[in-house]
């Protein structure tokens, strides 16, 4: 099931949970407008090169839209259209002043140079430019781009991987656990993974084994972190790394572990590997790595799932955060960043847990039935059928 008809499919399961209105079902489920455009740029030499760019805005009656751009191959309508919907009930389940889209162009940023990365960029931006903006839609960094900015605000590197471990202790608290009594496996090595590791290591959780596109690498006693991050930083890969034994990329979603986090692809968690995995909690890091047939396995399982929308919302939260000290030309210390980030994540997850026990759901389903009742709420007041 491709990502589109997966968070269609608990989108509709939300709605059905919630008793919503046949017709704002609907109207919630299609986007506000779709944009898709042919960027040609020269390369450095001199030949033509054209690639297809989309930016899909969900939803706007909680405010402004927001959503990432990504460079990426597999960049397609379809799951730049999941992703832009995921954002929506992303930044409602954040409880931010937010609706969601996505963008994204479908390149390989590795095969670009910098300059050519810079033109493709402000042609990309040149074509949207008026449908984009402080008050209408504000992009943000994704897989593939980064944050160089002007004003951007401390704190929003590390964003999403801190607020996936605060995410994890709200959730881990729960259950009477703590991050330094536990063993965790990180699929990806990028900003998040490498964030959440950092900071996992930082606690004292022990971080058994870890994956990128480079290779895999494991011990049983725990990764040296740091080390590890200045290993990949210094030889551009994990492998190699003196304090670990290499393993097989594909076996780090099923290795021993009492925590796995999931920082890559969507759809890295289906039917094939869900019964091999070994980890009680999976805290989704990455957009929808659980496919719902995984899920379900997973579920009867007993395995916990901290879902997407609400885990990895850390990145969007400062985000907001950003934006809000650039409207104000009042910027905070990271200190504060950091602090109302757990606040904000802290808060969401007992929203979330709350919704569970009113309607006797998982956690998936508490996350989408958090989010769709606010932006069901939000539309209904400004008069949607007007």
């Amino acid at each position: 099931m491709n990502a589109l008809a997966a968070t269609n499919r608990n989108f509709r399961q939300a709605a059905r949970i919630l008793g919503l209105d046949s017709k704002i079902e609907k109207s919630l489920l299609i986007p506000f407008r779709e944009i898709k455009v042919e960027c040609t740029i020269p390369k450095d030499d001199g030949t033509l090169v054209s690639y297809v760019g989309f930016r899909v805005q969900h939803d706007n009656a909680r405010g402004p839209m927001k959503g990432g751009i990504r460079y990426h191959p597999e960049v397609d309508p379809d799951e730049v259209n999941a992703l832009a919907q995921l954002m929506t009930w992303k930044t409602a389940v954040a409880d931010i002043p937010y609706g969601g889209a996505k963008g994204g162009i479908g390149c390989n940023p590795k095969d670009l140079s910098v300059s050519e990365l810079e033109r493709l960029t402000r042609v990309f931006t040149q074509k949207i430019h008026d449908l984009i903006g402080v008050n209408t839609d504000v992009p943000a960094p994704d897989m593939g781009t980064n944050a160089q900015d002007l004003g951007g605000s401390l704190g929003r590197e590390a964003a999403t991987g801190r607020g996936v471990v605060y995410a994890t202790e709200a959730l881990l608290a729960e259950y009477g656990k703590h991050v330094k009594d536990l063993t965790f496996a990180i699929q990806g090595f990028g900003n998040v993974g490498a964030w959440a590791g950092k900071l996992i290591h930082e606690r004292g959780g022990k971080v058994v084994a870890v994956s990128d596109i480079t290779g895999a690498v494991k011990n049983p006693n725990g990764l040296d972190i740091p080390a590890l991050l200045s290993h990949k930083e210094k030889t551009g890969k994990l492998i190699d790394f003196a304090g670990a034994d290499v393993m097989n990329s594909d076996e780090l979603l099923t290795h021993e572990c009492d925590v796995l986090i999931p920082c890559a692809l969507g759809g890295v968690l289906n039917r094939e590997n869900a019964d091999n995995v070994k980890a009680k909690f999976i805290i989704e890091a990455a957009n929808h790595p659980t496919d719902p047939d995984a899920d379900e396995i997973l579920s009867k399982k007993g395995v916990v799932i901290l879902p997407d929308i609400y885990a990895n919302a850390g990145g969007v939260t400062v985000s907001y955060f950003e934006w809000v000290q650039n409207i104000q030309g009042f910027m905070w210390d990271e200190e504060k960043v950091n602090r109302e980030l757990k606040k904000y994540m802290t808060r969401a997850f007992h929203n979330l847990k709350g919704m569970c026990h009113s309607h006797n759901c998982n956690l998936r389903m508490g996350a989408f039935t958090l989010g769709v009742n606010r932006v069901a709420r939000a539309t209904q007041l400004r008069g949607w059928e007007a």
